[in-house]
């Protein structure tokens, strides 16, 4: 959702490459899970030609045994029988080559084959890093312990999807790759939670103190560390550095009562370490704390007298002949900025035409690189995008004909109807849709001016999460399938209104489908006129 100021593309190259699994795109991950059935019928066929195989070679066993144990109780008694000498000498020419055949015969061969010729499109440790930090973005913005995510708790609701004390371990080693201590600490302390109740592992104990208490004591935290320290000593007592790191944290941890001039330092803390033991460290994003409140649902100002001031209308554009009969349900979102939404926006039918449309050519979303003006990709959008025309199907061009008729605005300088898909901890962060007096060249080849309006239309309902929040006015704004919302980028100056900052909140439960209209200002002179001051 929401737009990197870029220019829409004018040629499609056909080409063939492997899928990026890092935005969670629906149809790709939908594509994994039958890769991964067909991979495990592959995987039962070994198993059965296996279990076959050894069937037959224990017959073998069995027949020889009984033969072998006959002949060495009298070889010349044995031998005697001219039968006896003939198919001794048969089974050793010609019985144990079949047999010997049957041994080297190697019934994984189609698996391999199999898993060979789909390898290509796997995951890669890129894909998967991805995935382990959608999980922590979903944890920080909806304050979800890593109890409840990994019992699979998430909201009140109890979801068959638990994660293992080898996943917790995991996801803690991918934090603490990335020098993200603070989430390290979080998952490596689940993982040994885990471990503490009885639950068996292929990771050891003496693995997961090593890194939390590291982590610990790069959280600040001297005494937590040194008593996780001392535990994993007493595990293993030749572990080649916590011996070391014991005496290094032991000397730190003296040194700071000596400056504070305390004998001996206070009890530790036996409280478990939990979303909140430690303050999670500020980043680049100066209204994180705003933004990820909205998100939840919290701090959104709508007051009761703000709500008073909010209609719903039947809206037929000052009587355009294709309102007449079915004017747009609009109903007010917000006062100022004024955004509305459109019910009945979008059939369920056009909803699954553009869906189809878009799903072959989705790719991983890029913004602008304001510095470069590359357009990149970038871990505050995680999503896949597509781009449609109106000529390639008579419903695209349905679609942005209603949109230039409820908008009353002229959709010809507008960009292409953007399709964007978010998969589970899908995002993108507060962002401007209009270029910005730093960036006065984003549209110049476009020739068309700035983006004057955003049309977004909800092509899904999302289970949980996934809201489009406002975080200078404390708007959100929840996805309702068939809908769609509208507002004014610029005032009617043409300057920039910076209250409509805008993000899209990751997907908690779903996958989040939306379709973008950026209308430009070409075109509309008569259809919205200039005025000289900034007013809506």
């Amino acid at each position: 959702f929401g737009g990197s100021v870029g220019v829409r593309p004018l040629l499609r190259l056909s080409c063939c490459w492997r899928p990026t699994f890092f935005s969670n795109c629906e149809g790709q991950m939908t594509d994994l899970i039958y890769t991964e059935k067909e991979l495990v019928q592959s995987l039962k066929e070994y198993i059965r030609a296996e279990e076959s195989k050894l069937a037959a070679v224990k017959s073998w066993a069995k027949k020889l045994d009984v033969l072998t144990r006959a002949s060495t109780s009298d070889p010349e008694g044995f031998l005697a029988h001219p039968v006896n000498a003939y198919k001794l000498m048969k089974r050793l020419n010609t019985e144990w080559s079949e047999l010997e055949s049957l041994v080297l015969q190697d019934p994984s061969d189609g698996f391999i084959s199999n898993i060979s010729a789909h390898r290509q499109y796997f995951p890669d440790e890129e894909d998967e890093k991805g995935a382990a930090k959608a999980l922590m973005r979903l944890q920080d913005t909806y304050q979800l312990d890593s109890e409840s995510f990994a019992k699979g708790n998430l909201h009140g609701v109890r979801y068959n999807a638990e994660l293992t004390v080898d996943d917790c371990f995991d996801m803690g080693k991918t934090a603490y790759n990335e020098v993200d201590y603070y989430h390290s600490v979080l998952w490596m302390q689940q993982a040994l939670k885990q471990m503490d109740a009885g639950e068996e592992a292929v990771v050891s104990k003496a693995d997961v103190l090593d890194y939390l208490s590291y982590s610990v004591y790069q959280m600040g935290d001297l005494p937590r560390a040194i008593e996780l320290t001392r535990r994993l000593v007493a595990i293993d007592p030749g572990h080649q550095r916590a011996g070391g790191n014991l005496r290094y944290f032991e000397k730190l941890l003296s040194a700071e009562l000596t400056e504070k001039d305390q004998s001996q330092q206070e009890p530790m803390s036996e409280q478990p370490i939990t979303l909140g033991t430690y303050k999670r460290p500020r980043d680049y994003l100066p209204e994180r704390e705003t933004y990820e409140a909205l998100c939840r649902g919290e701090g959104v100002k709508m007051t009761i007298k703000r709500q008073s001031r909010m209609f719903c209308r039947y809206q037929d554009r000052n009587r355009n002949p294709r309102l007449l009969l079915k004017p747009m349900l609009e109903e007010d979102e917000w006062d100022s900025p004024h955004i509305v939404r459109y019910l009945n926006a979008l059939s369920d039918e056009e909803i699954e035409k553009i869906k189809e449309l878009a799903k072959p050519r989705l790719a991983r979303a890029t913004v602008r690189d304001p510095k470069t003006g590359v357009l990149t990709v970038a871990n505050y959008r995680v999503s896949k995008s597509a781009w449609l025309e109106g000529e390639e199907d008579p419903v695209i061009d349905r679609v942005n004909q209603r949109i230039e008729d409820v908008t009353g605005l002229s959709v010809a300088t507008a960009e292409l109807l953007q399709v964007a898909n978010y998969g589970v901890g899908g995002q993108y962060e507060p962002h401007f849709d209009f270029s910005r007096k730093d960036e006065p060249d984003a549209f110049k080849s476009l020739g068309t001016g700035n983006r004057v309006a955003t049309f977004l239309n909800y092509m899904s309902d999302v289970e949980a999460g996934g809201a489009t929040v406002f975080p200078d006015f404390g708007a959100a704004i929840w996805p309702r399938k068939g809908t769609a919302v509208f507002w004014y980028n610029l005032f009617r100056s043409g300057e920039g209104d910076y209250r409509t900052r805008h993000a899209a909140c990751p997907v908690l439960v779903g996958s989040k489908w939306v379709s973008n209209k950026w209308i430009h200002e070409r075109g509309q002179e008569f259809r919205r006129p200039c005025g000289p001051s900034e007013v809506d």
